[in-house]
């Protein structure tokens, strides 16, 4: 699970989760009927209810978040490079100090360079991409 979709998603549970206590009176004060009211008070005994469980999902993610971030990913560091002129396949190991963009394939030569917007060859001709996308960094 994305950490950032959890806390995005906690955020989301609180906001409904209280809607019990905010959302008739932003009705009323745009417009809306004032029999609203009513339901405002009929809600109100739950609103310690509404406002634990909307303090639980808003711990639950970031719970998650602080779980996610504190663990250490590691990268795969063998990608095999394919080349599209020839289809010959090498396996490498990637740099993990610098991204590679250039590469010349051992087979016909050619000189590959990377493609739609890929940040080095591995994530455009390899098998596995780079490791500062597979760490969700900025790669270089």
């Amino acid at each position: 699970m994305n950490y950032k979709q959890s806390i995005l998603g906690s955020s989301i549970a609180f906001i409904l989760a209280t809607s019990c206590c905010w959302l008739p009176w932003l009705i009323i004060a745009i417009g809306g009927a004032t029999g609203l009211a009513g339901l405002n008070a009929g809600l109100e005994k739950f609103s310690g209810i509404f406002m634990l469980a909307g303090i639980g999902f808003l711990g639950f993610g970031f719970f998650q978040f602080y779980k996610n971030k504190n663990m250490k990913k590691t990268a795969i560091l063998a990608s095999t490079i394919t080349c599209p002129k020839c289809n010959h396949q090498k396996e490498e190991i990637m740099p993990t100090d610098a991204c590679q963009y250039f590469y010349e394939c051992e087979n016909c030569k050619t000189i590959l360079k990377p493609t739609n917007n890929d940040c080095c060859v591995y994530c455009s001709y390899g098998t596995v991409p780079c490791p500062p996308i597979q760490l969700d960094e900025a790669c270089c």
